[in-house]
Order: structure tokens, then C-alpha cells, then sequence
């Protein structure tokens, strides 16, 4: 077998396929597939969790502390299509806690992950703003109206807010937002309008929202990044 190559102390991999799609970059938002097995004296014993088993692959961005550190770290320059078994010692998954019940204090894990899709925001910059740029973390307000993208081309409108007189304020980065708006309005500069088209697993996914957005939407959003208050 393969010996596995080291990322850090407590992380090493081994890649079983090396996929041929866009390559995982640090802060990316992924689709993953995954299984999980406790790992005692050099073997895989009691498996704890799988993606593929509920038919359903996960998202989350990286390098926000969503998922484990082994993550996190075990992730980027994977590419689309790749099959990596992570290595992970317990400073880098659950530590000395655990997950009880079903990963013991001081676990080292191994999981077999399969990149399955690296979904992005398409954004479209209609007037570049002059003020500062925008930090995961600030508190911002943004003026918008939301359609639904149906064959290229806006549907109906779901969302302004003009209906509420008044932008619309949250914390960047914090999950107050559907993650397409997380992720593009990171960077932004304060004033800039920009159109972003957000495919459905960076909204609402196969939920959708209220009568208004349908399972599987993509949508678009015209945007106004009107200020950011200092942290």
C-alpha cells in the first residue's frame, strides 16, 4: 500500500484518484463526499458517518472553522473528481473531547472524501464602488432585489429590499445569508453594484424558501454594497 504523504504533524494522505476538475483553493466552497472510520493501531475499525450512504453530498466553505482542522488543511490542491483518504490525529478533528457517542476523546479518524463540485458565484461588477473592501466579519448593508434565473434570463421577482424602505444589514461571513452572499460580497468594495447568479446549492438548495423560491432555484440578485461599520 501507498505510504501516506504528510500535510503537517497529525494530517497525512493518500490519493487514490487525482482528479482532473478545478483544484481546491484554500477558502473554497466544496461539494464533498465522504465516509469516516475511527482509526485505532493502524487500522480503520468502527465507521461513524457517510455522505454517500444518505445519497447526499455536503457543502461548506473552508478555512472557517465549519468542519474539523483535518479539513480544513487535508483539502486544497485536491481537485474535482479526486479520491483522498485523510489521516487525522485528534488535535486536528474532535481532540480530547470527542464527538460522543460516537467518536471516543482523542479519536484519530481516517475518511475517504471525493471532491464532487466546486459551485461557484457568477458576478458581474455594473458599477465598480470606491470605498473600502469588505472583511468576513463586518457588519454591512446591502441594498437588492432577487430574482429567480430561469435559461439565462431573470424570472420572476421574489425579493427588494425596497418592500422593507431600508437595506438590508448582517454579519459577513456569519451564516446570516444564503452562502452565494457570504462568499461574493467578501472583497467587495463599499458602492460597488454588481450582479451575482447564484446556482442552487449556494441558496436554498433542494428546499427552496417559502411559495416564492421552488426546489433547485438558481437565482439573481442585483446588489448595492451601501457601507460596512467598522468591527
Amino acid at each position: 500500500a501507498q505510504a501516506p504523504t504528510e500535510i503537517m504533524p497529525g494530517l497525512a494522505y493518500v490519493d487514490s484518484v487525482v482528479g482532473t476538475g478545478a483544484e481546491v483553493q484554500p477558502d473554497d466552497f466544496v461539494m464533498v463526499h465522504y465516509t469516516g472510520w475511527l482509526f485505532v493501531d493502524g487500522e480503520k475499525t468502527d465507521q461513524f458517518d457517510s455522505s454517500v450512504e444518505r445519497g447526499e453530498p455536503i457543502g461548506f466553505p473552508l478555512g472557517r472553522s465549519f468542519v474539523i482542522q483535518g479539513w480544513d488543511k487535508g483539502l486544497p490542491g485536491m481537485k474535482v473528481g479526486g479520491k483522498r483518504t485523510l489521516y487525522i490525529e485528534p488535535d486536528l478533528a474532535y481532540g480530547a473531547q470527542g464527538r460522543p457517542p460516537v467518536i471516543p476523546p482523542n479519536s484519530t479518524l481516517v475518511f475517504d472524501v471525493e471532491i464532487v463540485d466546486l459551485p461557484k458565484v457568477e458576478i458581474e461588477i455594473l458599477e465598480e464602488g470606491t470605498g473600502p473592501v469588505t472583511e468576513r466579519g463586518d457588519n454591512i448593508s446591502v441594498e437588492y432585489t432577487g430574482w429567480l434565473w430561469e435559461d439565462g434570463a431573470k424570472g420572476e421577482q421574489f425579493d427588494s429590499s425596497t418592500n422593507a424602505g431600508r437595506p438590508y444589514n448582517f454579519t459577513l461571513g456569519a451564516r446570516m445569508v444564503i452562502p452565494g452572499w457570504d462568499l461574493a460580497l467578501e472583497g467587495m468594495k463599499v458602492g460597488t453594484k454588481a450582479r451575482l447568479i447564484i446556482p442552487p446549492v449556494l441558496a436554498y438548495g433542494k428546499r427552496g424558501s417559502g411559495p416564492k423560491i421552488p426546489p433547485d432555484a438558481t437565482l439573481c440578485f442585483e446588489v448595492e454594497l451601501v457601507e460596512k461599520v467598522e468591527k
